[in-house]
Formats: C-alpha cells, sequence, structure tokens
C-alpha cells in the first residue's frame, strides 16, 4: 500500500508529507482547494506525463516521491528485479520535473525510464473516476478481471504454456517442410555434389601438408642440379683429386732429394685431399637428399589443385570442406528419411494443437459460469447506487479460430441502463456517473481479486447524494476490507465511513497561495462533514446530522 506521499513545489502545493494508513481514507475539502492537484502528483510519480508547467511558480524544479510497503511476493518486485532493479524493503518512486519541461525518473533511487516507471506504477495503484477510463477501457482487462473473479488465472497459465508447446510444434513443422521443399528441388544438384566430394574426400589440414609437400620438393627442383655439377666437379672426368693425388706422389719422390723443403706442401695437399674427398661425399649425401619423384610432385599439385579448385566451386574455404561434405550427407539423408520425419512432425503440432483446444474449451466453459456469477454480484450491487433498473453482464465470446495464449475467449462488460434500451459496450452505453458506480459494483464484486494494493477514487460521488452516497461510503468501506482505498469525495456519507480523514485547504496572501493537507480528528471531522452538509454557514443541524452520521446513525 502507499504509505508515504511527499510533494515539493508542484503548481500550489509549496511542501507537503501525506502519510497514510489502511483501510479507507477520505480526501475533502472546499473546491479548488487542490484535491485534484494531490491526485496529479501521486500520477506524476507513478509515471504520468510530466510538464513544466506543474512546477510551482518561481521555482525550477519540482519533485515527488511515493513510498510503498508491498508484500514480499508481490508481482511488483519480480518486475523490478527482471529489470536490474532493487526491490528489498520499501519501494520508494521519486520523479522529477523541472520547469524546462524535462522530467528525471527513479524508483529506490536508480534511474529508470517513464516507460518503466508507469508500467511498475499501474501495480501498485489504479486510478477510478468518472472521467478515467483505464480501468474498463481494454477488453482484455475485462478478461483478467473475469479470470480473477473466478480464480482461473492457474487455468490461463496452463493454457498458455499449452499455447506455447503448440505453437513451437508448428514451427518446427513448418521449418522442416520448407526444408524437405528447398533439399527437394535440390536433390539433383545435392547428390552430385556429395559424389564428387565423397570420391575428393577432402581431409583437414590437407591443404597446408601438400602445399608444404609441393613447396618442398619446387625447391629441391631448383638446387639438385646444381648439387649435380658440383658433385661432377669433384668426382667427374675433370676432377682435380688425380691430378692432386699425382703431384703429390711425384713431389714425395723428390723430397728426399731436398729435406725440409717439400714435407709441408706435401702435407697440404695431402690435407686438401681428404677434404676434396669429404666434400665429395658430403656433396653425394645432399644430392641423395634432394632427390624426389616428379611424378609425386606431379601428384600433389594435382590433388592440392583438385581439393582448390572445388573450394571455389562451392564458395568455402578448403578448410571447410569436409563439413561441407557432412552437411550435404546429412541433408541427403534427411531428404531421405524427410517424409517420415515430417509426418511425425505433424502428428506432434496436431496433437499439441489438440491438447490446447481442450484445455482452451475447458477454460472457456468456467469463463461462461464465472460470467454469470460476476454478473450475478454485480448486479447484487446495483441497486443500492440507485442503478436498480440496469443490467450488469459479463459477456464471453468463444471462437476457436482466434486462439491466443489466452485461450478462445474475449470478454467484455456490456450493460442496460434502462428497460428497453439495447445492451452495449459498458464504456459506449454508461454515463459519467453510471460507469463510476458500475466501476464500484465491480470492484466490490471483485474485493482484492484482480486490484493493485491501493485504489484511488476521484469523485465518484458526484451528482448523487442521501442513501446512494451512502451506499457508495459502505462499499468503498467494504473495498477497504482488502486493499488500501483513497477517495476524494463531496458526499458526507463517504467521508463519515472513512477510517482516515484528510483536509485539503488553501493558505497565504493573494500573491501566494499554498495548498495544505491536515490529517484532522474527531472534532474536526464532525466541523468538516457539517461544512460538506450545509454548505458555507454550518449550523447547528449541521453539527448534529453530522454526529450521527460519523456514529453510523445516518
Amino acid at each position: 500500500m502507499l504509505v508515504q506521499l511527499s510533494i515539493r513545489d508542484i503548481v500550489l502545493i509549496e511542501r507537503l508529507e501525506l502519510h497514510l494508513g489502511e483501510g479507507l481514507s477520505v480526501l475533502t475539502g472546499e473546491t479548488g482547494a487542490g484535491k485534484s492537484i494531490l491526485l496529479d502528483s501521486l500520477s506524476l510519480a507513478l509515471g504520468a506525463r510530466g510538464d513544466g508547467a506543474l512546477v510551482r511558480h518561481g521555482q525550477d524544479q519540482g519533485s515527488v516521491i511515493a513510498v510503498f510497503d508491498v508484500a514480499m511476493g508481490h508481482p511488483v518486485r519480480a518486475f523490478l528485479r527482471e529489470n536490474d532493479l532493487d526491490d528489498e524493503g520499501d519501494l520508494i518512486f521519486r520523479r522529477m520535473q523541472t520547469a524546462d519541461g524535462r522530467t528525471r525518473a527513479f524508483i529506490n533511487d536508480q534511474s529508470v525510464s517513464v516507460q518503466l516507471m508507469r508500467q511498475a506504477g499501474r501495480m501498485l495503484v489504479e486510478f477510478h473516476g468518472q472521467h478515467d477510463e483505464r480501468a474498463l477501457i481494454e477488453a482484455d482487462g475485462h478478461r483478467r478481471l473475469l479470470d480473477a473473479f473466478g480464480g482461473l488465472v492457474p487455468d490461463v497459465e496452463t493454457v498458455g504454456e499449452l499455447h506455447r508447446v503448440w505453437k513451437d510444434a508448428e514451427r518446427r513443422l513448418k521449418k522442416h517442410r520448407a526444408h524437405i521443399e528447398e533439399a527437394m528441388r535440390e536433390a539433383e544438384y545435392l547428390r552430385a555434389s556429395v559424389e564428387e566430394l565423397q570420391t575428393l574426400s577432402p581431409v583437414d589440414g590437407e591443404e597446408d601438408e601438400l602445399a608444404e609437400r609441393r613447396a618442398t620438393m619446387m625447391k629441391s627442383e631448383r638446387v639438385a642440379s646444381d648439387i649435380s655439377e658440383a658433385l661432377e666437379f669433384l668426382s667427374g672426368n675433370a676432377s682435380p683429386v688425380p691430378m692432386i693425388a699425382s703431384l703429390v706422389r711425384r713431389l714425395e719422390r723428390k723430397s728426399h732429394e731436398a729435406p725440409g723443403l717439400l714435407e709441408s706442401s706435401v702435407e697440404l695437399l695431402d690435407d686438401a685431399l681428404d677434404k676434396l674427398s669429404s666434400a665429395q661425399m658430403e656433396v653425394e649425401a645432399a644430392l641423395d637428399r634432394a632427390a624426389f619423384d616428379p611424378k609425386e610432385l606431379e601428384r600433389v599439385e594435382e590433388r592440392l589443385f583438385a581439393i582448390r579448385g572445388a573450394a571455389r566451386k562451392f564458395n568455402v574455404p578448403v578448410t571447410e570442406l569436409p563439413a561441407l561434405a557432412a552437411r550435404m550427407v546429412a541433408d541427403l539423408d534427411e531428404l531421405d528419411a524427410g517424409e517420415s520425419r515430417l509426418a511425425a512432425l505433424a502428428a506432434e503440432a496436431e496433437a499439441a494443437e489438440k491438447a490446447y483446444g481442450e484445455a482452451a474449451g475447458r477454460l472457456s466453459v468456467k469463463r461462461q459460469e464465472t460470467a454469470t456469477q460476476l454478473g450475478e454480484a454485480v448486479q447484487a450491487e446495483l441497486p443500492a447506487l440507485k442503478l436498480e433498473r440496469a443490467r450488469f453482464a459479463a459477456v464471453v465470446a468463444s471462437d476457436p479460430q482466434d486462439a491466443t495464449a489466452d485461450g478462445i475467449d474475449t470478454v467484455s462488460f456490456e450493460v442496460q441502463t434502462n428497460p428497453g434500451t439495447r445492451p452495449g459496450p459498458i464504456m459506449k452505453v454508461a454515463s459519467g456517473g453510471e460507469l463510476s458506480r458500475f466501476l464500484l459494483a465491480l470492484k466490490v464484486a471483485l474485493a482484492d481479486k484482480g486490484s493493485a494494493p491501493t485504489l484511488v477514487f476521484d469523485e465518484i460521488d458526484t451528482g448523487v447524494g442521501g442513501a446512494v452516497a451512502d451506499a457508495i461510503g459502505q462499499r468503498l468501506k467494504r473495498l477497504a476490507e482488502n486493499v488500501q482505498v483513497l477517495s476524494v469525495t463531496h458526499a458526507p456519507q463517504v467521508a463519515a465511513r472513512a477510517g482516515g480523514h484528510f483536509l485539503i485547504s488553501k493558505a497565504g496572501s493573494k500573491d501566494m497561495v499554498s495548498t495544505r493537507v491536515a490529517v484532522i480528528g474527531p472534532e474536526e471531522r464532525q466541523e468538516e462533514i457539517a461544512r460538506m452538509l450545509a454548505g458555507a454557514s454550518v449550523t447547528a443541524e449541521a453539527r448534529a446530522a453530522a454526529a450521527k452520521l460519523l456514529a453510523g446513525d445516518g
């Protein structure tokens, strides 16, 4: 419920702290005192459209803070958590409005969009009045109220889940059917492609391996001729080795004729022969290592060019050819098994549709029964509200072809305000005063079902008096046994039923006027109700009548 309302510099309100309790509270005061400003301020804190004109004259900005104490299991807390907002403790809605038209919204000191604030606010407070049609304007709202009255919410959730399962099955069927149809159109191409790829049998990493082998062999081919030439020089007919060996032998024979002259030369030439022999052996080994089969190079190149050509043909990287082949095989397998899979999906969708239809049908029957009960409950409230000749009905229209997550029904509240007139939608047939009384009767019938924890009624007793006003007061009090009710009223019979009474007045000079709100006690209440009865001049008779109303004898 709403436990506190703080207003700063909004229209005529300079500074206001309002603490509210459970049950029925009324706001009274002379016309023009600022009752509507109070409700406009609360609406602003709950996400209503902002306006720079709301800021008190001479100020740069105004603000409204609404504090709510709601149960931990209330849906608004889950809504806040879903939007990453803190939901611990009291819920604090704060709205800042600047004179230049800008506005900022906060929930629990976290900045939020006005739209999100409005969504959360609607879960906490409902506004009802002669010109406020939000509660009854949407047909979906009628269905929700009927379901709440009949305790059908679990049935609706079951139908919603079955609807989801059905639609999911239909989507799978539609997707598979489209896939099969497309595959059939491409079947010939698909089979030829699978045959080609299976013949090619591409392997992961094969391109890199082939490219590396090809590069190695091509490098070997370029250096092999030079190695052969070097080997020919070292071991062929033109090799210097025999010549050097012959020279060494001749010098060795002459060395004893000239001791100390040729020994170093012979030693160096012997060393050169050894190195040339080693070089010959190493060049022969290099030639062996560089040796390759040209046919192998040809095979490698053909394989590399084949897989690269396939990649270009199928417009995929070479690395994706194995996966493409697998997908094409799977597509062919699916095509071959498509008819049986299609039949299974169709049976699944049919079964899901049947399950939904049966559940929606059962829900529709319950709604028809509940509509009768709601109609009787609302009808029982109408005579005391001076609508004894009126008729109210919750009309349930069922159309299996219009299946939604909420079932196959549309619900509309229809009324007949006078005998002989044509019944019609409540929003079109009922006048402003009648609409507010129909709404009150509906809310009383619903009690705490389908309502926000705080209900605000704005002058729904306008234009009525006496017994009708008293009947309105009685019903507001009954309604307040289950939810918090705030009522702006001009009817003393309504004010006398309240547990809390706030008097709204103006104060200040002719140049600067402020709206004040005060909680009034028993004596002040009697005086205020007497004023409401008598007008500007309060008489002893009016005070006596007020005392009688407060005592419950009115």
